[in-house]
């Protein structure tokens, strides 16, 4: 009887203990979160609280991560061996193999196709009316150039007439778009999603970004973060949202700090397009890279070796003299001229057609070499650094309908590079460079390939020679339209190389299977279009180089 007693006693008190050690567990992990909460929200340098209603510092402290921006994919950054792995047998010896390393991004996981930009065309339609001749050059300046489907020995005008705005080409790449087209694009983009962020947050009135429709109120990101007050006008019922409204510990207008606004949207860089494009992520064993890629996908053929759809082309392209697509009926790639973007299978990131369909715009300005040994970081030739225009009040000029500006390209069409409502820029002087050793000018397209330094014409570029001595081709177009063609007739040009020349990558529907490799680096003028290069966009991504915990599979 005793024992029996004596279990059962032993059998409750054993219950009860584990009871109340759950219990302290529960506990201390709920105080500890809140004391962790309440952690987060004071100081480490001062003990005072942030966000404090009665401070007077404000700061997202719940911030966790850039979220990936609409239509675009993650590619998590590394080191790689950028360059060539086959014969190069156009001889530009213009891509020999330097490891470089890349920081992470997002990039479109397809090229901007005729939607997408059409989207663009009628907002500029939109907001600034082709037929007032103040701001008609706004919108013919965007379009893109249809003529460049025709051809002297072929019937193309199907296209001409049809493929930018049949919705039977809406999801089919945007062509006929020059690099500055592009850059202007970008930027409509970044002013546009940044408008659904901070609408979404609270930071802008809802609607406020379909009620923006006057030259004379426009959204621009540059100048909600440097003068939030001038944004749409200065109309303070749009930026007041619904913060102005409750109590909120967070300022009326958002900020870097406030962890809401995105990066803008850009060009890729030729190391970032060309990372993405290899996508080596697929033969990767722990810290090596097992061999080098000839294609996005694994394999030296251009056909699916998968049971599945064993034989079928990966790409879009030109397989031979005469042959865009394949025998009717029975076609190797499903496409004559270009495709409907996911046409093909992604590769490893998730991006599609970074092989075929059409070659892309990048960001760099063309040089033959790549210039490992000044730098192995992020790479990129093109850097001009700009500051905000400060007026003699103190404060951003900003763009106005009356100054906007406008550039003149070689063919004769205006572009317009500013629009009203953005800050106005100027390059950088001798004060902003004093005393720095990473940068002394404003313009570094030239650096170390192209100015007087790397030039063996050095005493004499005062003088007017240059090392990349290319044809300046300079037009004019007066305000009424007046174009006033200027040719370069000079002989003495040597190259067709400058810094107006950008490069571009990946083979095209027009293009032989050699230039599928992503290694293969070709160059085009910026001011120039034609029906085989389009474009897609790329982020930075800000913070940490993973999206999540890495996970590494032991063996």
């Amino acid at each position: 009887m005793h024992d029996q007693i004596y279990l059962f006693y032993y059998r409750f008190m054993k219950k009860t203990l584990l009871l109340n050690i759950a219990l302290i567990v529960v506990f201390s992990t709920f105080y500890s979160c809140k004391n962790n909460k309440d952690n987060a929200n004071v100081s480490r340098a001062t003990g005072w609280r942030i966000n404090d209603p009665n401070g007077y510092f404000n700061y997202n402290t719940k911030y966790t991560e850039q979220p990936t921006p609409p239509g675009m994919v993650f590619v998590e950054g590394g080191t790689f061996t950028k360059g060539s792995v086959q014969d190069d047998v156009m001889h530009d010896w213009n891509n020999a193999p330097s490891q470089q390393h890349v920081q992470s991004f997002y990039m479109d996981e397809t090229e901007v196709t005729n939607k997408m930009y059409l989207e663009y065309l009628e907002y500029l339609k939109t907001v600034f009316d082709p037929n007032d001749p103040n701001f008609r050059n706004i919108y013919n300046g965007a379009l893109p150039d249809t003529l460049v489907w025709r051809n002297r020995l072929g019937y193309n005008e199907v296209m001409v007439n049809n493929y930018l705005r049949h919705p039977a080409y809406g999801e089919y790449p945007v062509v006929g778009v020059n690099w500055i087209q592009a850059v202007e694009f970008a930027k409509w983009r970044t002013d546009m999603v940044n408008q659904l962020y901070l609408e979404k947050n609270g930071y802008l009135s809802k609607g406020a970004r379909q009620e923006a429709r006057s030259p004379d109120s426009l959204f621009s990101t540059q100048t909600y973060l440097n003068a939030p007050n001038l944004v749409y006008g200065g109309d303070s019922d749009k930026l007041q949202g619904r913060r102005r409204s409750r109590k909120d510990t967070l300022p009326s207008y958002a900020n870097q700090s406030s962890g809401v606004i995105l990066p803008e949207y850009r060009l890729p860089t030729e190391v970032e397009w060309e990372f993405a494009a290899v996508g080596l992520s697929e033969i990767r064993l722990y810290n090596n890279y097992l061999g080098r890629k000839k294609y996005p996908w694994t394999g030296s053929s251009t056909r699916s070796l998968k049971r599945s759809n064993r034989g079928d082309q990966l790409a879009n392209f030109k397989q031979g003299k005469g042959d865009y697509g394949g025998i009717a009926e029975f076609s190797d790639d499903g496409a004559d001229i270009t495709a409907k973007v996911k046409s093909f299978p992604p590769n490893e990131y998730g991006l599609y057609d970074m092989a075929g369909n059409v070659s892309e715009w990048v960001a760099d300005v063309y040089r033959p070499i790549i210039d490992d040994k000044m730098n192995d970081f992020n790479y990129y030739r093109g850097n001009v650094y700009y500051k905000n225009m400060i007026g003699k009040d103190g404060k951003v000029v900003l763009i106005t309908p009356q100054n906007i500006d406008y550039d003149t390209l070689s063919n004769g069409r205006i572009v317009a590079v500013t629009l009203p409502g953005e800050i106005a820029q100027e390059p950088i002087n001798g004060n902003d460079v004093y005393l720095r050793n990473n940068f002394t000018k404003s313009d570094n397209r030239d650096y170390k390939d192209g100015d007087k330094m790397s030039s063996r014409y050095y005493r004499a570029m005062n003088e007017g020679r240059r090392m990349y001595n290319s044809p300046k081709n300079v037009s004019q177009s007066d305000s009424l339209g007046n174009f006033t063609p200027s040719y370069d007739e000079s002989n003495a040009r040597t190259t067709l190389i400058s810094n107006e020349a950008r490069v571009f990558k990946g083979g095209s529907w027009k293009d032989r299977a050699y230039w599928l490799d992503p290694s293969q680096r070709r160059f085009f003028p910026q001011d120039m279009a034609t029906d085989y290069i389009g474009f897609r966009m790329a982020m930075s991504r800000v913070g940490a180089k993973t999206k999540s915990k890495r996970k590494v599979a032991r063996k």
